[in-house]
């Protein structure tokens, strides 16, 4: 599995939705990050691609200074609306690769679900460069899981039918699969030292509708035309009603965390 980088910004395109259903992310895998780093009280935070907020706000909450990174214009306008109650948090809208680096300003580097947008030989160094000595990098992804079972079969069904040449990136982009690219996107940096990966699953259930938004989010369905994309989310909905009327969709957290090597 590759990733097309093409599709940096097609999250813009559904801001608001993204940011009324994506799921948000457990909060042990915060303590996690927090204990990890040996982030100070008074420390400074930057996030990269911090999206609508949906991660900002677990650190936000508990006082930290951060810069956060956006990309997209309406989600950066989400993230400052939704991080309106931290005057502590100031949302950029920019380019990471474009931002004015702060060399060795911050304690702790973070990124949700964004950093594989970032050329590995642009963002590693350009993070490693903003980190105070004995900073942290800890970047985190949501996969979503789909088990073998008659639920997630009949959903395969309605793909084979509606969209038979489309690609799966719930079935290729594997925990292991993740967990090869990114370590080695930190090892070939030279510029941090061991990497810790950690896991965190947990489920959620949804209607179909909310089913559907939560799909609809999703890269990987942007380039669908409408008509394709109006059959695929109606034959979703029927299986789930067959099964009940709702799906619990399983997910898993996926941490990595790095020191900064000088």
């Amino acid at each position: 599995m590759t990733i097309d980088r093409s599709k940096r910004t097609t999250f813009e395109d559904k801001a608001e939705l993204y940011d009324q259903v994506r799921p948000g992310y457990p909060n042990e895998l915060v303590e996690d990050i927090l204990a990890l780093s040996e982030i100070p009280d008074t420390g400074r935070i930057l996030e990269i691609g911090c999206g609508s907020g949906n991660a900002t706000i677990g650190f936000a909450r508990r006082g930290y200074r951060m810069v956060c990174i956006e990309l997209g214009e309406r989600l950066a306008a989400l993230a400052a609306k939704n991080c309106s109650a931290y005057p502590k948090v100031e949302i950029l809208n920019t380019a990471f690769e474009d931002w004015e680096i702060e060399d060795r300003a911050f304690d702790l580097a973070i990124s949700g679900e964004a950093f594989h947008w970032i050329p590995p030989e642009i963002g590693y160094p350009k993070v490693a460069k903003a980190l105070k000595d004995g900073g942290s990098a800890a970047f985190f992804w949501i996969l979503y899981l789909e088990p073998d079972t008659d639920f997630f079969r009949a959903m395969d069904e309605v793909y084979s039918k509606r969209v038979p040449e489309f690609e799966n990136p719930n079935r290729t982009m594997t925990v292991e699969w993740l967990t090869e690219r990114i370590k080695e996107n930190f090892e070939s940096s030279n510029c941090f030292g061991k990497v810790t990966v950690r896991q965190y699953p947990w489920s959620e259930e949804y209607t179909g509708e909310q089913y559907v938004k939560l799909t609809a989010t999703f890269s990987s369905h942007q380039g669908l035309d409408e008509s394709t994309k109006e059959g695929l989310f109606a034959d979703m909905i029927k299986v789930i009603e067959r099964f009940g009327g709702t799906a619990v969709r399983p997910y898993v957290g996926v941490l990595f965390h790095a020191k900064v090597k000088r």
